[in-house]
């Protein structure tokens, strides 16, 4: 992972100074709420329904051992020793106290992290695929430029104070697992016909009020102009972007407006003035920034591992897990592990401050100290060989982090919903433990096969709802908290977006709504299609029959 350079840290630490004088200030009431409420935004303080919520950066969900047992330490003295990993690839802290968040940024500062642009109207946190560097079918590693792009992001001065917040996502991948089609810039790096890298740039994508997928502005884009282009781009946004109307403040509602055609040609004008300019990266730029990255020490191993094939012949348990959690992986002889964050019953993507102690002595103990965080909300040791992966199952399970669960119905990505958030119109992780607890029979999951199931407790859609199989919305009825349901939905390559069924259900009703929808999938599917297949050959009818049917059928026998 990308380790700091002296600038790097004196920038991080001239920030936490700034800030704590900037908080001395405001309890001494030097500053006021309204003067205030941007410098705490722009240090990734929230304030929400119960207390302040600190959303901490993990850049391009990459973090090291070191890191996680310090973020598990200021759980633990600050909060109430449990974090909350996000969609964002992020970590939230639920209930610091205002005052102390100068000395928790000046704890994460000794450990090359802090909670800059976390918040606020500016380009957020860069994302990508969480096998980036390992994934078998990675063409080009994004990582040293997801840096590139972190660096040039950060404390830019023209794109502090967009229309609106701004997320940008990076893949290297033949399948996409970054979900770049969601982002306001989604940036695809491939090989083109002359084995150079290029990049196919998406722009307008978003979820929220108004859910769009980006559309292709550029289908081949020389990588070395990739800042120069997302400059363009940003700036014609920054300029027509609408700051009237926050619900129709993000590019997508420009692009929309425009058409691509015309945006894009703005964008070309803009791009003229800046294509050639000293934000075009060089190839000894890039280099300069990968060697920021550790290379894996790799030992020369086998294909094949005869302990971990008998530990998977012999233990119905452990081949479940592995069936699950283990990812194939570039490297003969190793694999990746995601650690689910995903137990039944619990709230989605919330670790203990044990755990993550768990977790950081796992990574550093058999994958080379480092972790990843994926959008999912789980936990992932990229560089596991396969004849430890038996001692690692085994470790995990006894603290929970077992679940083979991954790709299944109970993966649920969920926002923190109500229970926290002063956005949110319903709770979220109550539906998320009640749906769980539902399909609590790991059989059932593995019979009903791949299914993403998506909660969000309000319209801005941080669970993702829209690209869920399944997707669940929060809604206010009447001062009651209800739930709209949708199918259809799907990340990656053939993205798209979910239609809603029909009228919403009551919470009670939500883990019945779910299960009459498998039942019309397991009923209807062919022996290859999975939820999201059958969902697209029937139509969204079937389903919304059978689970209005069965809903009337229960009210009139109340």
């Amino acid at each position: 992972m990308y380790k700091y350079d002296e600038i790097d840290q004196q920038l991080v630490d001239e920030r936490v100074a700034q800030y704590r004088d900037q908080t001395r200030r405001f309890l001494t009431g030097e500053l006021s709420e309204e003067e205030f409420r941007p410098l705490r935004l722009q240090n990734g303080l929230y304030i929400q329904r119960h207390a302040p919520m600190l959303r901490i950066a993990v850049p391009y969900g990459m973090l090291s051992s070191k890191q996680l047992h310090k973020l598990a330490d200021i759980a633990e003295r600050y909060d109430r020793s449990y974090g909350h990993f996000s969609t964002r690839q992020n970590m939230q802290l639920n209930w610091p106290k205002l005052e102390q968040i100068p000395d928790i940024l000046a704890e994460l500062a000794t450990v090359e992290m802090h909670a800059i642009q976390t918040s606020g109207n500016c380009i957020r946190n860069i994302t990508t695929d969480q096998f980036a560097g390992i994934a078998p079918d990675e063409v080009v590693d994004p990582r040293a430029m997801a840096e590139v792009i972190r660096q040039w992001s950060t404390f830019h001065p023209e794109f502090a104070l967009l229309p609106r917040k701004f997320k940008i996502a990076v893949s290297g991948t033949k399948q996409d697992r970054a979900v770049v089609q969601m982002h306001d810039i989604g940036m695809e790096f491939y090989l083109d016909g002359a084995n150079k890298v290029a990049i196919k740039v998406w722009v307008g994508g978003g979820l929220g009020r108004t859910p769009i997928l980006g559309s292709v502005i550029n289908e081949h884009l020389e990588w070395q102009h990739a800042l120069t282009y997302c400059e363009a781009i940003v700036r014609v946004y920054n300029l027509h972007g609408r700051r009237d109307n926050s619900y129709k403040a993000r590019i997508k509602i420009l692009v929309k407006a425009l058409g691509i055609d015309e945006f894009r040609k703005q964008v070309d004008a803009e791009w003229s003035h800046l294509k050639d300019t000293p934000n075009t990266i060089t190839e000894e730029e890039l280099a300069r920034v990968a060697q920021h990255f550790a290379v894996m020490p790799y030992d020369n191993l086998p294909v094949n591992n005869a302990s971990f094939e008998a530990e998977v012949a012999n233990n119905a348990a452990f081949a479940a897990w592995v069936k699950r959690c283990v990812h194939a992986h570039k490297q003969s002889g190793y694999r990746a592990v995601t650690l689910s964050l995903k137990p039944h019953g619990k709230a989605p993507g919330d670790a203990s401050s044990e755990q993550m102690h768990v977790v950081a002595d796992l990574a550093a103990q058999y994958s080379f100290g480092e972790l990843r965080v994926s959008h999912e909300q789980n936990l992932i040791l990229a560089d596991v060989q396969l004849g430890n992966l038996f001692a690692v199952w085994q470790q995990a399970r006894a603290h929970g982090l077992a679940t083979p669960n991954i790709g299944l119905l109970t993966d649920i990505i969920c926002c923190p919903g109500g229970d926290f958030c002063s956005l949110a119109n319903a709770k979220s992780i109550p539906i998320a433990e009640a749906i769980q607890m539902q399909f609590d029979n790991l059989d059932y999951l593995h019979d009903i096969g791949e299914l993403e199931l998506n909660i969000s407790g309000c319209m801005n859609a941080c669970g993702h709802h829209h690209v869920g199989h399944i997707g669940i919305l929060g809604v206010d009825k009447d001062g009651s908290e209800w739930y709209q349901v949708s199918i259809g939905g799907k990340q990656g390559n053939d993205a798209s977006l979910s239609s809603v069924i029909g009228p919403s259900f009551a919470a009670e009703e939500m883990p019945g709504v779910v299960q009459r929808l498998i039942d019309v999938y397991i009923d209807q599917r062919t022996p290859e299609e999975l939820f999201i297949d059958t969902v697209r050959r029937l139509g969204v009818a079937p389903f919304k029959a059978h689970v209005y049917a069965a809903k009337e059928t229960e009210a009139s026998h109340v």
